[in-house]
């Protein structure tokens, strides 16, 4: 069944880079609607439906031009306005422009043929976000050890880039009151993560919504004004709730990254709100065996100033970025660059340490290479390790891609669809 639709306007509008050839997230549901968007005077087709929640369901979308985006097309409310739609779309439009804040490229009505009208927002596709990421678990191993959470550089590079995506938005204003997993996206193309979904942000002092943040990742002041919300209890906008709600998610999603334990049970536990940072120690002594002391150190500490119980001493996400953590260097393993798609090619068990020793047949195999990743893209740089980690055994080509989107062995799977 077609939809057809018709555009709004938006302020703050950008048009979709054209993607490269990225295979579907999965199977289009047959039974699900709709089937096509109209935006903006062109057709996209429905290729997948990425979530759906009690009021909105996002689709993976692409137009005949092999661009591809995600819309989100929200429900009516249960007095059959669009308020959860007009909310979104209102702090968006406010906080575009932050390379770790996913892109609103613009807003539209979708008319079925059934004469049922919904608001959609057109958004930047992301990839893998940190939730499932937690389900892949890093298969890692550090000091000979297998390591049960992931790798400091990921850990690292997620803390900085949503700490950044948080002190910008907490200058704007406005609070997230939803940080979770399932909320931060890796991006391949600007190769960095994003935080979505701002349906239950509000401005700082003028909290509108009476239930905030999800169960496992809620703050104790969250925790406490919910339950008077619940007894009917009405709450002044300017004693809402702070921005320090969102470091103190941020500060549960990198202890269960680092740790590889969901700790939803653990932080309802009487044991938790009794003495929290013992069971933070607990949890990095246990890891102390597999992971480098200054640096576990650091980030113990920094997560520590983040699940203060009080809000008022909890660090802000602008001083957290001042932690000597960011200071360390840390260098991607391989199973973060199986994890997280990129624009990079990776070929493995392709030669062995004899070819690398004969200087002219070393130079051979890299023209080889470059013809072969020159398919999928201009090549910006390749490379050949000699030495170990890796060594020969996976050339690593960095292109900017006009087809294919790879990185694996020889069948040359597209990252996206790992």
């Amino acid at each position: 069944m077609a939809h057809c639709g018709s555009s709004e306007s938006s302020s703050k509008v950008q048009v979709p880079r054209p993607d490269s050839a990225m295979p579907s997230q999965g199977s289009v549901d047959q039974s699900m609607k709709p089937v096509l968007f109209e935006v903006f005077g062109e057709i996209w087709t429905v290729q997948s439906r990425l979530g759906q929640g009690v009021s909105a369901s996002v689709y993976r979308v692409s137009s005949g031009r092999a661009t591809t985006a995600a819309v989100k097309e929200f429900q009516a409310d249960t007095q059959g306005g669009d308020y959860g739609y007009r909310k979104e779309r209102s702090v968006l439009e406010d906080i575009q422009g932050h390379k770790n804040i996913v892109t609103l490229y613009g807003v539209f009505t979708n008319h079925s043929c059934m004469g049922v009208a919904t608001r959609c927002l057109l958004l930047e596709l992301l990839d893998v976000s940190v939730s499932e990421l937690l389900v892949r678990g890093s298969g890692g191993t550090q000091g000979g050890r297998p390591q049960q959470g992931h790798s400091m550089w990921l850990v690292q590079h997620c803390a900085r880039d949503i700490l950044e995506a948080l002190a910008f938005l907490h200058r704007e204003g406005y609070v997230h009151a939803d940080l979770k997993p399932r909320n931060i996206l890796w991006s391949a193309d600007d190769e960095c993560f994003k935080l979505i979904d701002f349906g239950l942000s509000f401005k700082e002092g003028n909290q509108d919504v009476k239930y905030i943040q999800t169960d496992g990742y809620r703050a104790p002041e969250a925790e406490f004004q919910n339950s008077l919300a619940q007894a009917g209890v009405e709450v002044e906008g300017d004693s809402g709730c702070t921005a320090a709600v969102d470091l103190w998610s941020l500060g549960i999603i990198l202890l269960e990254m680092f740790s590889g334990i969901k700790l939803k049970d653990t932080v309802r536990s009487q044991e938790w709100k009794d003495n929290s940072a013992a069971i933070v120690d607990h949890i990095f002594a246990s890891n102390s065996l597999v992971c480098p002391a200054i640096p576990v150190y650091h980030l113990r500490d920094l997560i520590k100033s983040m699940l203060l119980n009080d809000p008022k001493q909890r660090c802000t996400a602008e001083t957290a970025l001042l932690s000597p953590f960011f200071s360390i260097p840390f260098a991607p393993h391989i199973e973060d660059l199986v994890l997280l798609p990129s624009p990079v090619l990776r070929l493995l068990n392709l030669i062995d340490d004899s070819h690398l020793h004969n200087e002219e047949e070393y130079e051979d195999i890299l023209e080889d290479m470059k013809e072969e990743c020159q398919k999928y893209g201009s090549v910006v740089s390749l490379l050949i390790p000699k030495e170990n980690p890796g060594k020969g055994q996976f050339p690593a080509a960095n292109t900017h891609n006009s087809g294919k989107r790879c990185r694996d062995d020889t069948s040359m799977r597209s990252a996206r669809s790992l």
